[in-house]
């Protein structure tokens, strides 16, 4: 690990002002992603921002939705009341992934922020175009296991990491972003960029932007949603496949859809096609099926991760099947 400057920012414009005047500048807030790919010389930031004494860790009631402060800890959103009344998913995925210790420490804004736990993007003896552009992409042709079959380029196929974000997509939430130039709202699908050409810019963040809020909209899935992740193990590990699945059902009937995909994609992967296709159909096997082959219709599989295209549909069936009994 290099030197670095270090900054506590008292109030929101210390904080952006700061790390807009240098660009090498990171905010710091649980730190559990960070430090650690500092200690790997993966981030190396001239100037360390901590935001730890920001007014952004409360969790409060809007418009019959949410608001949840960026620097709410993870564990804070999962024991949350109106969270487990009006978004059970989004419990369900915090508590799938990582561990209490973790969860304890780590932050809402900093698990939106995490990167890709690619190993060869944390090897910094090795090429990675995310890490240092032009340099290649080993993962392409060496072992690919837990790469993306979707969303993937040839400069880049690493998995996005977070189970809370594909809650929060499958919720259709809006990011409140906060620059020197004032305050913006995103909606997280439309934050996070596919690798194409530019691996390295992972989201529509600009230099000095930080994340302060999110907007949880007044759900209609609350009763008919579910989280399901397929791990090589029950705890601690990341996903092969996971899927945030909702439904809307009305007279046996579903009116409206959600489905997004964890662990096969490059970020949060909303399957609107599958979506579509579920809208107006009886609540069956069949369509259930249907979605699941739409979803993964476009997948690009590597040497070893080709399971991932069979595991992927049946988890979309399985999160379906228990969304639609209402069980979460």
């Amino acid at each position: 690990m290099r030197p670095f400057n270090y900054i506590v920012a008292a109030d929101d414009a210390i904080a952006v002002n700061a790390a807009s005047r240098d660009p090498a500048s990171k905010f710091l807030a649980g730190g559990t992603t960070l430090i650690d790919l500092m200690k790997l010389n993966v981030s190396q930031p001239d100037q360390l921002v901590d935001i730890n004494k920001l007014a952004h860790s409360d969790i409060s009631s809007v418009n019959g939705g949410l608001l949840i402060g960026a620097l709410t800890k993870n564990s804070d959103v999962v024991m949350n009341a109106m969270v487990q009344q009006h978004f059970p998913i989004l419990a369900k995925a915090i508590l799938s992934g990582a561990s209490p210790q973790l969860r304890n420490m780590a932050t809402v804004g900093g698990n939106i922020m995490q990167r890709t736990r690619c190993p060869y993007f944390r090897d910094v003896t090795m090429p990675c175009n995310k890490r240092a552009p032009g340099s290649g992409c080993p993962a392409l042709t060496g072992h690919n296991r837990m790469h993306a079959i979707l969303g993937g380029s040839d400069r880049c196929i690493a998995v996005h990491a977070s189970d809370m974000c594909v809650a929060l997509t499958a919720l259709d939430a809006v990011l409140i972003l906060k620059s020197a130039d004032g305050e913006r709202k995103v909606p997280i699908e439309k934050f996070y960029l596919v690798p194409g050409d530019n691996p390295e810019k992972e989201n529509v963040l600009n230099p000095g932007e930080l994340i302060v809020a999110v907007e949880l909209p007044l759900s209609k899935f609350a009763l008919r949603s579910h989280y399901l992740k397929v791990r090589d193990r029950s705890s601690f590990s990341f996903a092969l496949a996971s899927v945030a699945a909702c439904l809307s059902v009305q007279h046996g009937t579903i009116s409206d859809a959600r489905i997004v995909l964890g662990g096969v994609a490059t970020k949060p992967w909303r399957c609107q096609d599958s979506e579509k296709i579920l809208i107006g159909k009886p609540v069956s096997a069949a369509a259930f099926a249907q979605a699941a082959a739409a979803a993964v219709a476009g997948a690009m599989p590597h040497k070893h991760n080709k399971f991932k295209v069979e595991l992927a549909k049946r988890s979309i069936v399985r999160a379906l099947e228990i969304a639609a009994l209402g069980v979460t």
